[in-house]
């Protein structure tokens, strides 16, 4: 019997590269939208009037990127950018009534994939793959 990968960075590399274009992919299809661009359409959704250094700290990116991604997801008409109303070099993030659509356009695919990787993993592997995953995110060295 074969010793099992204890490569465990790798592994986690691999897995989340298949998971991302995997629904990056379906989600295009359905929505018009990357992985990337939904969790900042959820974190703006879930914090109306973020400013974008707020969003780079809520997705783990850095403010450069964001601004990029911001810029992209404005453009496309899912966010608008305001003034923020009192720190006069801010902005801050709303959802428009497309960028809503879009969720709601992929909530479906995203319910779908999350139920295929249960599937895969079983539901107390996907429960415990979560948990860790969420604890690794969280991890201090």
């Amino acid at each position: 019997m074969a010793e099992p990968d204890q490569r465990l960075y790798y592994l986690l590399q691999r897995a989340a590269h298949r998971l991302r274009t995997t629904l990056d992919r379906r989600c295009l299809a359905t929505a018009g939208v990357t992985t990337a661009q939904l969790g900042a359409l959820f974190a703006v959704r879930d914090e109306p009037g973020v400013t974008q250094q707020e969003l780079a700290r809520t997705l783990g990116l850095r403010e450069s990127a964001v601004t990029g991604l911001v810029g992209r997801l404005t453009t496309a008409g899912l966010l608008s950018r305001q003034a923020h109303p009192r720190q006069h070099r801010a902005v801050v993030l709303e959802l428009t009534d497309a960028g809503e659509a879009a969720l709601k356009a992929a909530q479906p695919e995203i319910d779908r994939f999350n139920t295929e990787v249960r599937a895969l993993l079983g539901d107390d592997g996907f429960d415990d793959t979560a948990a860790a995953m969420k604890r690794l995110v969280h991890w201090e060295d």
